[in-house]
């Protein structure tokens, strides 16, 4: 195997064990992944592996006496693959999987078109001439080529003495075939017992192009899996500006070293973290603290691997690359938070495990009855009556009941602006107690606006007054004066030429105008330059510090004119959004990178009573696995780059649909309008899908546990009823439909 980077060494007595983590491919359940995993953990060498399926990759500790080329072909050996020598092997995972849900989405059209006309004749024309010839040739390409994947699953499987759905499916499509075939050629042998012979191609081939639009649905979900971490490593710029000998130079980044001087440009990514030397510029590090107002940078400034440059620009000395920077940490924490749970364990899973193997053992305990116990035809009825088990059981209910009344309750939700990535968040959601909201851009806007400006008593030209502060917050760099203008320009103010401009580090600007010279700036710049604030101004100054919102004066050379408050304003619904979850009996928490003056006013306002401020993305995680050892069932709600790692980690994750893309692709949920009254509908959505799942799966079990008694013949002791193959496939068939039925009665639910 060639050695990479990434390999980490282990000293185990005599030996040494690397471990690594491969993309997996062909797991199409959590049940495969428990397979893979085994197969794994029983190869001679390996110490220790952990298979997930979410992300659908797997961690495999192993001594030097095993080679990854061996695991690799012990993984094959029961139908699945480890990418194990590529360059980007995630992306070649990406790739082979969107190839396969092609393909399938061929075959299972294919299947459908190819059934309509076999159960056509099978239902109405079964008399038809050369009728079962014309029906085995349709229903031949359907069972052994369309459907090939679940005999070839089956026996790999039986390889290893295990058994899952494609068993049941392999097993009663390809016995109803062979019977069926065998009755095409030799009817004779059941006309000289006084019996038809039927045949049932439409049983099997409707049993596989049902079985494959359920897998279908599940693939179609996968395809969508999260390209979480693929997207924050394209937060790093590939090549950077370094400083060499007082010449720039162009150079890659795996090549940075601690200790190389780099140039930032205005709009650069930030490449690695450090320490600025020299120049002044704000720096947008919502990514990492989460709030939106861009942060100065100057000398003496620590710098952070892919935040993001704003118009300024600066040189800083690299202290950290590779992997020990704080955006190689989130990526880090996002990868073990995802790895960390336990693969789903889907409840039809479970149930085939245990279902598979007794409706096998079922159709061999009736063969053998009735070849004992049976009369002069005791082969005959034998044969039915095991081939009407296998048919009748056929899982395709079963397999039916959860991605149905998923797909039903995935477009309820977008109906509703709610869109939805899987099951496991429809399956935990109706659970969830506990609820953590992330504070800016979740609760509040995101953005800093100007909420209040206040007037001096007695100016005369407001409106020249405002043309000068538009002038001058037009030409500043700092984040704030954004803020500034668009009040203005939504009121039509009109600019106007500025004799100088003048920008004052960390203070604010001064600018002349005529004769006059003006200010805006904080209470620091107008005390440097002795400017009277009045009373008046004053205390709104302080009013506004109480509700923590950030203060700017304009003034002149002599006083002050205006006091402007700036702050992230709360969204309307907010309020009743909380409350609603409250009154649920859903525990409420605000966590926030701000200071705790503003993360109180924010709560206080909101009806919060739990909150942490100054929090790091980090933290955030901890705090969600702080609650969930507490046996509660968290969601996570946010928009940010910071929220990823608590979003990876909550049971059920809501991004918010203005927000960061690397929160939607970690969340499971993601709520279009970013409006927070759409998370109790979303928990509401949850509750009335597991119902739905829960209703289809009772009914496929009640049609399973009267069919397979009634098909076994258990009723011909009594009244001579023995169910034909015909009718057991036609049961299948509608007890399939019933399922979707129930699942559509979703769509007219009220959220």
């Amino acid at each position: 195997m060639k050695a990479t980077k990434d390999n980490i060494p282990i000293q185990d007595k005599m030996n040494i064990f690397t471990k690594h983590t491969f993309p997996v491919t062909g797991m199409t359940c959590a049940a495969c992944a428990v397979s893979v995993e085994s197969i794994i953990k029983s190869t001679e060498g390996v110490k220790d592996a952990g298979v997930n399926y979410a992300n659908q990759s797997a961690w495999i500790e192993y001594s030097d006496d095993v080679t990854i080329e061996e695991i690799q072909n012990r993984t094959r050996s029961i139908g699945y693959d480890l990418i194990i020598d590529a360059e980007d092997p995630f992306q070649i995972q990406q790739q082979q999987q969107q190839k396969h849900y092609e393909e399938l989405k061929r075959r299972t059209f294919l299947a459908i078109l190819l059934s309509i006309p076999i159960t056509i004749i099978g239902m109405f024309f079964m008399n038809m001439p050369y009728g079962n010839y014309i029906m085995m040739a349709l229903a031949t390409p359907v069972v052994f080529y369309l459907g090939r994947s679940f005999f070839s699953n089956a026996f790999k499987q039986a390889k290893h003495r295990k058994a899952n759905m494609d068993t049941l499916v392999a097993l009663s499509t390809g016995i109803a075939y062979i019977f069926s075939t065998f009755n095409t050629f030799f009817p004779e042998f059941w006309h000289t017992r006084g019996l038809h012979a039927h045949v049932y191609f439409e049983a099997a081939a409707v049993i596989i192009a049902f079985i494959s639009i359920g897998k279908l649905l599940e693939e179609k979900a996968k395809s969508n899996t999260s390209s979480a971490i693929k997207k924050l490593m394209g937060l790093q710029p590939k090549t950077v500006t370094v400083i060499e000998a007082g010449q720039e130079k162009i150079t890659a980044i795996a090549d940075v070293v601690i200790g190389n001087v780099i140039l930032v440009k205005p709009g650069d990514k930030i490449p690695v973290d450090g320490e600025v030397i020299g120049g002044i510029s704000f720096v947008d590090e919502s990514m990492i603290s989460g709030e939106p107002i861009p942060v100065e940078k100057k000398k003496g400034d620590k710098v952070f691997a892919g935040t993001i440059n704003q118009k300024g620009g600066f040189e800083f000395k690299a202290e950290k690359v590779g992997g020990d920077t704080i955006l190689a940490q989130i990526i880090k924490m996002v990868q073990e938070a995802q790895g960390s749970k336990p693969p789903v364990q889907k409840l039809v899973d479970k149930i085939a495990g245990i279902f598979v193997p007794v409706v096998i053992g079922i159709a061999i305990l009736t063969f053998s009855i009735w070849l004992v116990l049976g009369s002069e035809n005791a082969l005959t009825h034998a044969l039915l009556t095991s081939v009407s088990v296998l048919v009748i059981a056929c899982p395709c209910a079963l397999g039916l009941a959860t991605p149905t009344a998923i797909m039903v309750g995935i477009g309820k939700g977008a109906e509703n602006n709610i869109l939805i990535k899987d099951a496991e968040s429809l399956e935990l959601g109706h659970k969830v107690n506990a609820i953590i909201l992330d504070k800016t851009g979740t609760i509040t806007e995101g953005k800093p606006v100007v909420t209040e400006l206040f007037w001096k008593e007695g100016l005369s030209d407001i409106k020249s007054l405002k043309e000068i502060i538009f002038a001058i917050e037009t030409q500043s760099e700092h984040p704030l004066a954004e803020a500034v203008t668009e009040i203005f320009k939504i009121e039509k103010i009109q600019s106007v030429p500025l004799d100088s401009f003048e920008s004052i580090t960390g203070k604010g600007v001064k600018a002349r105008k005529g004769e006059n010279e003006f200010f805006i700036g904080n209470r620091r710049l107008l005390a440097e330059h002795k400017i009277r604030i009045d009373a008046l101004l004053s205390a709104h100054e302080e009013k506004w510090q109480k509700e923590a919102k950030t203060i700017v004066f304009f003034s002149n050379s002599t006083e002050a004119l205006a006091v402007i408050a700036i702050a992230d304003k709360i969204k309307a619904t907010s309020r009743e959004a909380i409350k609603t979850l409250q009154d649920s009996g859903i525990e409420v928490y605000m966590l926030t990178g701000d200071n705790r003056q503003t993360a109180e006013a924010v709560a206080k306002e909101v009806g919060v009573s739990h909150f942490k401020a100054e929090v790091m993305p980090s933290d955030k995680a901890s705090f969600v696995k702080e609650l969930q050892s507490q046996g509660k069932v968290v969601a996570m709600v946010g928009d940010g780059i910071n929220d990823s790692h608590a979003l990876a980690q909550a049971d059920v994750s809501i991004a918010m649909g203005k927000g960061s893309d690397i929160a939607m692709d970690v969340a499971k949920m993601t709520l279009i309008t970013s409006d927070l009254n759409m998370v109790p509908k979303a928990i509401k959505l949850s509750g009335k899908t597991i119902t739905t799942i829960k209703q289809n799966l009772f009914w496929a079990f009640i049609y399973n546990l009267i069919g397979i008694p009634v098909a076994a013949g258990l009723l011909y002791p009594i009244n001579g009823f023995l169910l034909d193959p015909m009718i057991a496939g036609a049961a299948m068939a509608l007890s399939s439909v019933s399922v979707v039925g129930n699942s559509l009665r979703l769509k007219s639910a009220k959220l």
